[in-house]
């Protein structure tokens, strides 16, 4: 099975495995300027089954080794590689075609959540990245 999403103005589409793992919530300071948002929520899926299937999203290098990609049309973030996991990229949950089965596992970088932002939704809260043994 596979998961179908874009961004919103549909010039680019992607389809990806239904094989998701750390469904987070991320709080850190990149994350919320780059969607202009209070949090961002993801999940990740091999990058070997994440494929773009129309349009070509524009790509920019947020920090050192990080590469997120966007429309250029309409500016939907769309996903998150780092350099030193290869094997992976971050998909932005909400981009899906249908995020409702997807809710996030965690919290991530929570020591930056802003104090009017609850997640209080029973969740593990983690205040930087996820510990690697999750």
């Amino acid at each position: 099975m596979s998961l179908l999403g874009g961004c919103c103005c549909g010039a680019v589409r992607y389809e990806t495995s239904d094989q998701v793992f750390h469904r987070t919530i991320c709080h850190c300071p990149t994350c919320r300027r780059s969607c202009a948002a209070p949090h961002v929520a993801w999940f990740s899926v091999a990058r070997a089954d994440y494929r773009i299937t129309a349009g070509r999203p524009a790509q920019w290098q947020s920090s050192r080794g990080v590469t997120r990609s966007f429309c250029g049309a309409c500016g939907t973030q769309l996903s998150y590689a780092r350099s030193d996991c290869p094997d992976e990229i971050d998909v932005t949950t909400c981009s899906l075609d249908d995020p409702e089965p997807l809710a996030p596992h965690d919290h991530t970088f929570d020591g930056y959540r802003l104090s009017w932002d609850r997640g209080d939704d029973g969740t593990p809260h983690y205040p930087g990245p996820r510990p690697q043994n999750e």
